[in-house]
């Protein structure tokens, strides 16, 4: 039988990222051979990625990357379970390399994404993550990306922590514009530039609340019609984007805060981590239990 050194299990970890027991039974299976123990725990952990994919994660990180001339941006949420692996150098690292793959390709989906080559590894997104997750253990999750291309104006960018980042089209202005207005979306939540974005869903279960409220007032059919107009006006200012108090001078709205400079905003995205996504409840002691166990 091979005699596997220390120096051997050394290099296998060094290599794998994988504990020092794993990196000694890869190297007995193998006769000491490292490229057959690195191709034999590679096949392994990608087989324990599958076994994990089912697993919820709505932990993780925003990244965001963009080009030189500020003309094109990429927006990425990718997810882990836990808060303590999103802060982990390697997943702050496949975060980051995911972002630049979106910025690089200029792919057009979710699909095309995992596919996309990290320039710095040559390998997809799709198979860095696997093996990601079989070094990390947990599942991890390339959720949802976009990306920005302006051929009339510029984008800007904001990063609030790693947990909310927006993107912004903006036309006219200057950067220092765009910084302030994606900070403000970030805070502020809206849900599209203007009126035109409101879905006439939300405009008719608006116009529904604020009808039944004035009726049970008892207000004639003529007052109640008005009272609606004037909700329904005082919720697009809530949540339309040039509606909105300015957070940094409530005294003015965004409108008229792009207006004053020759400004308009083509478009935007805002992403939180984990938002939409239903956690799981779990009890503490049986996760840790199962963590002992390799589940």
């Amino acid at each position: 039988m091979t005699n596997i050194t220390a120096a051997m299990v050394k290099e296998l970890r060094e290599r794998t990222g994988s504990g020092m027991m794993e990196c000694k039974k890869a190297l007995g299976e193998t006769g000491g051979d490292l490229d057959a123990a690195v191709e034999l725990m590679r096949k392994a952990g990608l087989a324990k990625a599958d076994k994990k994919s089912g697993r919820t994660a709505a932990e993780g990180r925003i990244s965001i990357k963009l080009s030189e001339d500020g003309k094109r941006a990429a927006i990425v949420e990718v997810n882990s379970e836990t808060d303590f692996v999103a802060k982990g150098d390697d997943f702050i690292e496949f975060a980051n390399h995911v972002a630049q793959a979106a910025l690089d390709a200029g792919v057009g989906s979710l699909d095309e994404l995992l596919g996309a080559k990290i320039s710095s590894t040559g390998a997809t997104v799709e198979e860095t993550r696997r093996e990601l997750i079989a070094k990390i253990g947990e599942n991890i999750n390339v959720r949802r990306f976009e990306g920005f291309a302006s051929e009339n104006g510029q984008v800007a960018s904001y990063l609030h922590g790693t947990r909310i980042g927006v993107l912004v089209e903006l036309i006219g202005g200057n950067p220092e514009l765009g910084k302030d207005i994606a900070m403000h979306i970030a805070a502020s939540k809206p849900i599209s530039v203007d009126e035109t974005g409101v879905s006439t869903e939300i405009l008719a279960k608006e116009r529904e609340i604020a009808r039944a409220q004035a009726e049970a007032e008892g207000k004639p059919t003529n007052i109640v019609e008005k009272m609606v107009e004037g909700k329904v006006k005082k919720f697009l200012g809530e949540v339309t984007l040039v509606g909105q108090p300015f957070v940094k001078d409530p005294d003015q709205n965004v409108g008229k805060l792009l207006k004053d400079n020759n400004a308009r905003v083509a478009r935007f995205v805002r992403f939180e981590v984990g938002e939409g996504i239903e956690k799981t409840e779990s009890n503490f002691a049986q996760e840790v239990m199962a963590q002992v166990r390799g589940s």
